[in-house]
């Protein structure tokens, strides 16, 4: 269940109680006229199902109440209410299955902005990938690709292709560019670093790396799991199941790649430095097109079935 505190004008409270009302999925609906103070207006409070809550939103915005009032917006983690239950019971679908496409939107317009937390955490993240590299430690390279930042831009360019948002399109892109170019130029300079005080090498970078090989040499797979973590890694966002993003950081050879081509340019190896670069396109090109799909159907399959719901209702 999610809860909704919104302030009203009075002159359209009205029209978001019964708003509210012909919602399926909605409960305990609270109304305190004048209670609100800056901006003026009457304190809305009601639950609603996730599963209703998009449509819910989408119908308080037409309102205007984004603009000339406030909706805030909470996960309830425990709900002790029968009214809750039959309200979940009536809304369609479930609600690991629903999509907020407002909370998507935000979420993903916080995620793509190219801060300074956001160029930290990617310019680490490579770092360590370049000393998993170069010792050939599988560790380090999973604990890099945890840390990186990526799949919030790459998750942004989908949803704005989705939501046909340019702005947030050119955002997550930017981010994109310029944390993996800044990525690369500092990683580059850190292995030359590393190689004055000793602690890289060419030897090490050319000698057989049978743990991270992989990372310069792309292959059909590459696209393979870049695909598979592209779809997972939005049903994450787009559902109550965070925990799996965890999962598809690991999965995809993202950072890695980017470590291995500032190490590889350090030292004037073209082929590993070209190499390096095509894994990390093919991935991102493979997330990209994956999440993208995965919303398409989501929007799909949940308009169908809500249409379906509506046409029930209606012939009942």
């Amino acid at each position: 269940m999610l809860h909704l505190r919104m302030i009203v004008p009075p002159d359209r409270t009205e029209a978001v109680v019964e708003l509210i009302g012909r919602t399926v999925g909605t409960a305990h609906l609270a109304v305190l006229p004048g209670a609100a103070r800056d901006p003026s207006g009457d304190l809305v409070l009601c639950d609603v199902a996730r599963e209703a809550g998009d449509e819910l939103l989408h119908g308080l915005r037409e309102l205007r109440l984004d603009q000339d009032g406030s909706i805030a917006v909470e996960n309830i983690d425990l709900s002790m209410s029968e009214r809750a239950d039959t309200a979940e019971e009536d809304a369609p679908g479930e609600g690991a299955d629903a999509v907020l496409w407002e909370q998507l939107a935000t979420s993903t317009h916080e995620e793509s902005t190219l801060s300074f937390t956001y160029l930290a955490f990617m310019l680490l993240a490579t770092m360590i990938a370049a000393c998993g590299v170069v010792l050939d430690n599988a560790i380090l390279i999973v604990g890099a690709m945890a840390v990186g930042p990526e799949f919030g831009p790459l998750a942004g360019v989908c949803t704005a292709i989705v939501k046909r948002a340019p702005r947030l399109a050119v955002r997550s892109l930017m981010a994109l560019l310029v944390g993996f170019l800044a990525a690369i130029a500092a990683t580059t300079a850190f292995s030359l670093l590393m190689d004055w005080m000793g602690l890289f090498s060419r030897e090490q970078l050319d000698a057989e790396r049978p743990q991270t090989a992989f990372i310069w040499q792309p292959d059909p797979f590459s696209f393979v799991v870049a695909l598979l973590a592209g779809a997972a890694g939005t049903l994450s966002l787009t559902s109550s199941k965070a925990g799996a993003l965890v999962g598809v950081a690991i999965s995809v050879t993202t950072v890695p790649a980017a470590a291995n081509a500032a190490v590889a340019l350090s030292y004037g190896e073209v082929g590993q430095t070209g190499g390096s670069v095509q894994q990390l396109l093919l991935n991102l090109l493979g997330i990209m097109l994956a999440g993208t799909l995965t919303l398409l159907a989501q929007k799909w399959l949940w308009e169908t079935q809500r249409g379906k719901v509506k046409r029930r209702l209606r012939r009942g």
